[in-house]
C-alpha cells in the first residue's frame, strides 16, 4: 500500500527548524527496503572469489538525520556502520576501500566514525585503504587517519586540521529597530553565545577553551598516526587550518600515495595479500551503481524516492549548533 510520507502541513515548521532549509522536497510513495545488495564495479578478471568492498563517505559528517521535508532518520554514521558490518560478515571481503568526499562535520560524529573504522580493523583483521575524492578535509581527514594507507588524487583538497564553532549575533541590529530580547536563565552561562543577547567576551572565552581542547586532540591524532611521515618542523604549519592539494599533502606526509580509486583498489589488494579481487559496491535494491564512481545512496533512510515535487530554495546554512571539524569556505 502506497504511503505518502511527506506531510504538507509540516512544511512551514520544517523550513525554519533545524538550522537549514532543504534544497528539495520529496514525496515518498513506496515503503523502504532495508537490505544491502552489492554489485561488482571493478574487476581484474582474476580467478577466485575474493572481494574488496568500496564504501563511500560523502557530504557533511553528522549524527543528524538526512535533510528533506520529513527527517528520515538516516545519517552518515549509520550508513558507514551498516556497510562496515556487511563487509565484516562477508568472509569473501578481504579489504575495504573508503572513498571519502567530505569537507568534514561535527566533532562527535567524526570521532564516532573514526572509532568504528578502528573497531572494524581490529575485530576483522581486514585492512582499510582511503581514497580521497574531491575533498577529504577536516573531519574527512580525521576519519582517513584510521586507515592503513591513504591515497589522494593530486587535485584532492585535504587538511583543514582544526575546529570551529559558528555563532551569529542579532542583538545590536534588533536594538536599533527597538526590539529587545530578555532571556531568563538558571545561570550566567546558560545562554552562552545566544544570537539574541548582547555578546559577552567571557562566554566566547569558554567556547574558545573547548575549541582548543578539541584542536589539541585532533593535532595529537595527526602526529601519532602520521608522525613518521611528517616533517616535525612543519607540524605547526600543517595543523593551522590551511588546506592542501593531494600533491602537497604527499610532499608533507599527510597522505601515503598520490593516485585514484583504481590505485587504492590495487593498494588494498596488496595489503590483504591478494593476487586479484573484485571491487564491490553496496547499494539498496533497485538502485544499482553504473560504475565505481556512481553517486548512489547505499542505505535507504525512508524509502524509495519518487520525485514528483521539487522545491528549489537557496540554502541559508547547513550547520546546527555544535563544534565542527569542518572546512566551510562558503560559510566563512
Amino acid at each position: 500500500m502506497l504511503r505518502i510520507l511527506a506531510v504538507f502541513g509540516l512544511l512551514a515548521s520544517n523550513l525554519f527548524v533545524g538550522g537549514c532549509i532543504p534544497d528539495q522536497i520529496m514525496i515518498d510513495l513506496a515503503p523502504s527496503d532495508p537490505r544491502l545488495e552489492e554489485k561488482v564495479v571493478l574487476s581484474d578478471d582474476s580467478p577466485g572469489n575474493s572481494k574488496v568492498a568500496l564504501i563511500e563517505i560523502t557530504g557533511l559528517i553528522s549524527h543528524a538525520a538526512a535533510g528533506g521535508l520529513v527527517p528520515s532518520g538516516g545519517n552518515s554514521v549509520d550508513r558507514l556502520v551498516a556497510q562496515l558490518e556487511k563487509a565484516e560478515d562477508d568472509p569473501q571481503v578481504k579489504a575495504v576501500v573508503l572513498r571519502i568526499n567530505s569537507p568534514g562535520g561535527s566533532v562527535a560524529a567524526s570521532e564516532t566514525m573514526y572509532a568504528e573504522i578502528e573497531r572494524f580493523r581490529h575485530d576483522s583483521g581486514k585492512p582499510i585503504v582511503v581514497s580521497m575524492s574531491e575533498v577529504a578535509a577536516s573531519g574527512g581527514y580525521y576519519i582517513a587517519l584510521a586507515a592503513d594507507r591513504i591515497y589522494a588524487q593530486p587535485s584532492s583538497i585535504t587538511g583543514s586540521i582544526g575546529v570551529l564553532i559558528q555563532t551569529i549575533n542579532f542583538a545590536e541590529g534588533m536594538r536599533r529597530v527597538g526590539i529587545e530580547s530578555r532571556t531568563v536563565t538558571s545561570g550566567s552561562n546558560k545562554d552562552m553565545a545566544s544570537p539574541l543577547e548582547p555578546m559577552q567576551e567571557e562566554h566566547y572565552a569558554i567556547l574558545q577553551s573547548t575549541v582548543d581542547e578539541f584542536y589539541v586532540s585532533f593535532r595529537e591524532l595527526v602526529v601519532s598516526q602520521r608522525g613518521q611521515a611528517l616533517a616535525q618542523s612543519r607540524v605547526d604549519m600543517l595543523t593551522d587550518g590551511r588546506v592542501f592539494t593531494g600533491a602537497q599533502a604527499l610532499e608533507h606526509g599527510l597522505v601515503d600515495e598520490n593516485g585514484g580509486l583504481r590505485d587504492a583498489f590495487a593498494g588494498a589488494q596488496s595489503l590483504a595479500g591478494l593476487e586479484g579481487a573484485k571491487l564491490v559496491k553496496y547499494h539498496r535494491p533497485g538502485r544499482e551503481p553504473a560504475t565505481a564512481y556512481s553517486a548512489v545512496s547505499p542505505v535507504p533512510s525512508a524509502g524509495t524516492e519518487i520525485n514528483i515535487l521539487q522545491l528549489n530554495v537557496p540554502p541559508i546554512t547547513r550547520l546546527s549548533s555544535g563544534f565542527y571539524y569542518l572546512w566551510a569556505p562558503a560559510n566563512q
